[in-house]
C-alpha cells in the first residue's frame, strides 16, 4: 500500500521500512510516529502505517476562565538562546512555532500548513499557512519563515542553540546560512536546499528555542511591544514571582478555524520556588489549578489530594552528571584525561542512581544519551559498576588524591541523584566535595562547571541530542568534548532515514561516548504533573511544553 504526505506525495521507502520495524517493536512506535510525521505524514497516516487508529478527539471545552499553574518564572531573552522550557511557556502565548511536537510523537503543522522532504532529505519545501497575521495586522508570509531560519543559522549569537539544530545549513567559514540554501519561492513557500542530508530539521523547528519572531524583533522590548501570531498577550512578567497571559481580543487567531480555541481568558504562571512542599500547600489552599512537573515522594503526596488528577508520561528526559573536559581548576584541566572520566563512570551504578535519585520511576540508561525510546537506539553490552577498577584507573592517571568538587542545584531529584553519585565515588575511594547551589546561582554558568549535573528534556531522535550537545563546538556542549571521529559518525547518521542503517552508526557513536567517559547519564525519567478536575490541555507534555490556547475548563 502507498502512503502519502499531507501534500499527496509518496512517503520515502525508508519510512515504510521503519513502519514494519515499529509494528514488531511497540517500544519504538512513538519514535516512528515522530519520524513519519517529520517527513510529512498526517497523524492518521502515521498511525495507519503501523496498523493503529489515531486517538479520538477530546470532549467539548468551555470558553472563559482562568488557569493558575505553578512554574518557575525566568527572565525572557532572545528565543534562540532559550535554555529552559519555562521561558518558552511564557512567550508561547504570542510567539508561536512552525510545528508542534505532540505527546504521541507526531508533529502537528502550526505556522506551516505542511512540508515536503525529498527521498534523501536534501530538499525541504515548507508550505506556509495562509491567512495567518501578526497581531499588529501584518500578514505572516514566507519571508518571515526564511528570516527566522536565517537567524537560527547565525553562529555569532552567543548561546544560539538553534545553530546546532540547523548546522547543515551553516557555512563553516562565515558561521552564517549558506548562500542560496534558503529560498523564498513565493509568499507561502520556502525551499531549503541542503549540501548533505539531514532528517532532523522538522523536529528542530518544533523545539522550544524555535519561536518565530517578527521583523525587527528586539528581546529588550519584547514585553513592551509583544508582536506575535499567538492568541495571547503578556499582561505582566515578574521574574521569580508571576507571569500572566491574557487573551488578545483584538487579534483573529488562525488556530481557531484549524484546531479550535483559544478557550481560557487568562493564564497565570506562579513561581513557588523549587520546594515541592510549597506546591502541595498551594494546591491545598486552592491557589493553583495545575503543577508544572512533580518528582519524587511528592508524586504520591499529590495523589492523595481530593479533586486532582495525575498525568504521567514515559519520556527520554534525563540527567547528566558530567565532567567538563575544557574546565580549568587551579590551572589544570583534570577532566581532559579520559582515564579520569572513565573512572568516574566506572564507580557508579546507574540503577542505584535511579532508585535513590528518582524513586525508580524510569528506566536505567547507559551513559551515551540514546535509549530504547529512540528508533535508532543500538543495544550495547550491559555495563557494570567496578569501584576497584575505578580506583585503579584514577591512580594510573595520577589523580588518586585529587578532590573532585561536584556541583548541583538544590532541588530534590537532581540533588538526590548527584548526592548518590558522590556517595558511590567515595565508596570507591575517590575524594569528592559536594557543592549545592540555589537555582538563581546555578543556572548562570551551567555549561561551565568542571563537574556538575544538568537535567535534559527529551528529543524525538537520538541524533538530535547528539547534534545539540555532543558535537564539537555547540552552544549546549557542556561536556567540553570534541572528537572528529564522533562528529563524522554523527554527520553520516543525520543523513540516514533508514532506521536500521542509522542504528549501525549509532552503535559506534554510543560506544565512543561510553569509552571516553564523556558523561554519567544514569536513567530516563517518567514525568508527572497534576491538574485540578475539570481542567484539560494542561497535562504533562513530553517536552515540558504548555500551550495556553489548548487549555480549557470542561466543568
Amino acid at each position: 500500500m502507498t502512503f502519502l504526505t499531507r501534500t499527496g506525495t509518496p512517503l520515502p521507502a525508508a519510512i515504510h521500512a521503519s513502519a514494519e520495524a515499529a509494528k514488531r517493536d511497540p517500544v519504538n512506535r512513538r519514535e516512528f510516529l515522530a519520524l513519519a510525521s517529520a517527513f510529512g505524514a498526517t497523524a492518521t497516516t502515521a498511525y495507519a502505517m503501523i496498523g493503529m487508529a489515531a486517538p479520538a478527539q477530546a470532549a467539548a471545552h468551555k470558553s472563559g476562565g482562568t488557569v493558575r499553574m505553578q512554574m518557575e518564572v525566568r527572565a525572557l531573552k532572545d528565543p534562540r538562546t532559550y535554555d529552559w522550557s519555562q521561558i518558552a511557556n511564557i512567550t508561547r502565548g504570542w510567539l508561536e512555532y512552525l510545528a508542534i511536537w505532540e505527546n504521541d510523537g507526531t508533529f502537528t503543522p502550526a505556522l506551516l500548513e505542511s512540508w515536503e522532504i525529498n527521498e534523501d532529505a536534501t530538499e525541504y519545501v515548507l508550505n506556509v499557512r495562509k491567512g495567518v497575521t501578526w497581531n499588529d495586522g501584518t500578514p505572516f508570509t514566507a519571508n518571515d519563515v526564511a528570516r527566522n531560519i536565517t537567524g537560527w543559522c547565525d553562529k555569532s549569537v552567543e548561546g544560539n542553540s538553534m545553530a546546532g539544530r540547523f548546522a547543515t545549513l551553516i557555512d563553516e567559514d562565515s558561521g552564517q546560512a549558506i548562500e542560496g540554501a534558503i529560498t523564498v519561492v513565493d509568499d507561502h513557500t520556502v525551499k531549503l536546499s541542503l549540501p548533505r542530508p539531514d532528517i532532523t530539521l522538522i523536529p528542530g523547528m518544533a523545539d522550544y528555542p524555535a519561536a518565530i519572531v517578527p521583523e525587527g524583533f528586539d528581546p529588550e522590548t519584547m514585553l513592551d511591544n509583544p508582536v506575535g501570531t499567538g492568541a495571547y498577550l503578556p499582561e505582566s512578567v515578574e521574574v521569580g514571582i508571576k507571569a500572566v497571559l491574557v487573551k488578545n481580543p483584538d487579534h483573529t487567531w488562525w488556530g481557531t478555524e484549524v484546531y479550535g480555541g483559544p478557550y481560557i481568558d487568562r493564564l497565570e504562571y506562579i513561581d513557588y520556588g523549587t520546594d515541592p512542599s510549597a506546591f502541595v500547600a498551594a494546591a491545598e489552599a486552592e491557589e493553583i489549578d495545575a503543577t508544572y512537573s512533580i518528582e519524587g515522594e511528592f508524586i504520591d503526596v499529590f495523589s492523595t489530594l481530593d479533586g486532582w488528577n495525575q498525568n504521567e508520561i514515559a519520556t527520554g528526559a534525563t540527567i547528566v552528571i558530567r565532567p567538563n573536559q575544557l574546565a580549568e581548576v587551579d590551572g589544570k584541566t583534570p577532566y581532559a584525561d579520559a582515564r579520569v572520566r572513565r573512572a568516574l563512570a566506572m564507580a557508579v551504578d546507574n540503577a542505584v542512581l535511579l532508585e535513590l535519585g528518582y524513586a525508580g520511576r524510569g528506566l536505567v540508561a547507559e551513559n551515551h544519551h540514546v535509549g530504547p525510546m529512540h528508533p535508532e537506539y543500538a543495544e550495547l553490552p550491559p555495563r557494570e559498576a567496578d569501584p576497584e577498577g575505578a580506583r585503579a584507573l584514577m591512580e594510573e592517571a595520577g589523580m588518586a588524591d585529587y578532590e573532585h568538587e561536584l556541583f548541583s542545584i538544590d532541588d530534590a531529584w537532581r540533588k538526590d541523584t548527584t548526592d548518590a553519585v558522590a556517595a558511590q565515588l567515595r565508596d570507591a575511594g575517590i575524594k569528592v566535595k559536594r557543592t549545592i547551589l540555589p537555582g538563581s546561582t546555578f543556572w548562570n554558568d551551567w555549561t561551565k562547571y568542571p563537574f556538575s549535573s544538568t537535567n535534559w528534556n527529551a528529543r524525538p531522535l537520538g541524533v538530535q541530542i547528539w547534534a545539540l550537545a555532543y558535537r564539537s563546538g555547540e552552544a549546549w556542549n557542556e561536556f567540553g568534548w570534541s572528537n572528529p571521529e564522533f562528529d563524522a559518525l554523527l554527520t553520516e547518521a543525520l543523513s540516514v532515514a533508514d532506521v536500521e542503517k542509522r542504528r549501525a552508526l549509532m552503535a559506534k557513536g554510543e560506544a565512543l561516548i561510553q569509552n571516553e567517559g564523556v558523561t554519567i547519564q544514569p536513567y530516563w525519567r517518567s514525568l508527572y504533573n497534576h491538574t485540578r478536575e475539570g481542567l484539560v490541555g494542561a497535562g504533562h507534555h513530553i517536552g515540558f511544553e504548555y500551550h495556553p490556547a489548548r487549555m480549557a475548563w470542561t466543568s
